[in-house]
């Protein structure tokens, strides 16, 4: 059961709507958190994927905010839900449900964006959605600040197969100033008290204080404002916490209202989905309580930007830049090799690049921000070049379009032997070279023939112990 400071639970009882009690609140709080998934729509429809998963007896129930997006009924004695094949493979990405609602009200309220910033973009539940949304065109910077989430950001990046995301490793603060009024859509998923997060987190309120709160707010405030600098005039800023008091909501957005008072206005977000107007504040905001969708509690707030503003700029110092453009033949020997071998096909957008002996894409429009920001990862890593050939990369696999007559089907079965790192024997078949291996029609990853088996070429660090079949 959750358990609340008394001074939280005033807090509370001050701010809740009329039509809300704080016996609710904490009913709610103290409950599971529901599960909730997200369909990947880079590589399965979601019509399709219904479809597949209740022929396996899954119960979906439709998140109203988001298209993509379903409650369903999990038991872990039965198997983690990150350990099966259809997770494995990018077709679903764990999510809660109420995270989903800020990337909905960044595209019902923006017009086709294609140069979008997430600042605190980790574990990549929001930047994967977004990627989704723009159909892996255009192009993401997805910042992190924590250097250790950076790992699980790039691992759930590749494994939805999404090739248009830059990371970056910075404090936020550092955009308005280095890239001013750069980007159509920024999305703010501020950093937080959490207060909305009890559900699956009980130790959540465990350091809470006023004090602590207020502390927050200040570099909230200091984000806010370098993500609008950042903002094109004309684009869409929203602003979102998993957090409920209003001090790190509300009070910030007007802090930036009054701020910047003729250049800023409020998208009211009443109207976002059936059933919005239960959690919309007098502001338009949408201040979601636990009990009122059975969810998280979460805020969220869609800021237009109607004017240029003045804003402090700063050049950064930049590091030597260590790509070069690949030469035509280099370019042509690699799209020659990933469609022969393998079945792949490189965007039509976009660039190759080299560096050392490896093969990069880059997606088209990254090289106005090479001399302006420090990246850390951009683009895909293709192949690394050998005497006798390339050695093609998991990623490559994972996201670059396939031709599925020339890769290799598995049986669930044999999926689950393939994602354990197991070599898996083809009886009565051989083959030659590398072939990408599939289940459902999705890539898995890589494997080379040898004799009548495929040998496992997964990266060792996405190797399962235990394979969840159900």
């Amino acid at each position: 059961m959750a358990l609340f400071p008394q001074e939280f639970l005033d807090s509370i009882k001050a701010i809740l709507p009329a039509h809300l009690t704080l016996e609710d609140f904490v009913a709610y709080s103290s409950q599971p958190l529901r599960r909730s998934i997200r369909v990947n729509t880079l590589k399965i429809s979601v019509e399709a994927f219904a479809e597949r998963m209740s022929a396996k007896g899954w119960d979906l129930q439709p998140v109203p905010w988001c298209n993509e997006g379903f409650w369903i009924e999990w038991d872990d004695d039965q198997g983690r839900l990150g350990n099966t094949v259809e997770h494995l493979a990018g077709l679903f990405y764990i999510q809660e449900a109420s995270s989903m609602m800020p990337p909905t009200a960044l595209f019902t309220h923006s017009h086709a964006p294609q140069k979008v910033l997430d600042v605190a973009s980790a574990p990549g539940s929001k930047t994967t959605q977004i990627a989704g949304r723009m159909g892996n065109q255009g192009l993401i910077i997805a910042n992190e600040f924590s250097s250790s989430r950076l790992k699980g950001l790039h691992a759930n990046l590749q494994r939805l197969g999404i090739r248009n995301v830059v990371m970056t490793h910075f404090d936020g603060r550092v955009f308005g100033p280095a890239l001013p009024e750069q980007f159509d859509a920024i999305l703010l998923d501020a950093p937080c008290s959490g207060e909305g997060t009890v559900r699956k987190d009980p130790d959540a309120m465990s350091n809470w204080s006023l004090e602590s709160t207020e502390a927050i707010a200040e570099l909230q405030r200091d984000l806010i404002e370098s993500a609008f600098a950042a903002l094109k005039p004309g684009g869409l800023l929203v602003y979102s916490t998993c957090t409920l008091n209003r001090i790190e909501n509300q009070e910030v957005c007007q802090h930036l209202l009054e701020r910047y008072p003729d250049a800023v206005t409020v998208e009211n977000l009443s109207d976002l989905f059936p059933g919005a107007e239960r959690a919309v504040t007098p502001e338009g905001y949408l201040h979601l309580w636990p009990q009122i969708f059975d969810s998280e509690g979460f805020f969220v707030a869609a800021l237009r930007k109607t004017a240029a503003i003045e804003f402090p700029q700063r050049k950064y110092k930049l590091g030597r830049f260590p790509y070069l453009p690949a030469k035509p033949a280099d370019v042509e020997a690699i799209a020659n090799h990933l469609h022969q071998q393998l079945g792949l096909t490189l965007p039509e957008d976009g660039q190759v690049m080299v560096r050392d002996s490896e093969l990069w894409w880059f997606p088209a429009g990254l090289d106005e921000w090479i001399r302006t920001i420090r990246m850390d990862r951009m683009g895909l890593k293709l192949a690394e070049a050998h005497k006798k050939g390339f050695k093609v990369f998991h990623e490559a696999a994972m996201a670059l379009a396939l031709d599925s007559s020339k890769a290799m089907s598995l049986t669930e079965s044999e999926a689950e032997q393939y994602l354990m790192g197991r070599d898996v024997p083809r009886p009565g078949e051989t083959g030659k070279g590398e072939v990408i291996v599939t289940c459902y029609g999705t890539p898995l990853g890589i494997a080379k023939w040898v004799g009548s088996r495929l040998k496992n070429a997964l990266p060792r660090e996405l190797v399962r112990d235990k394979i969840t079949l159900r």
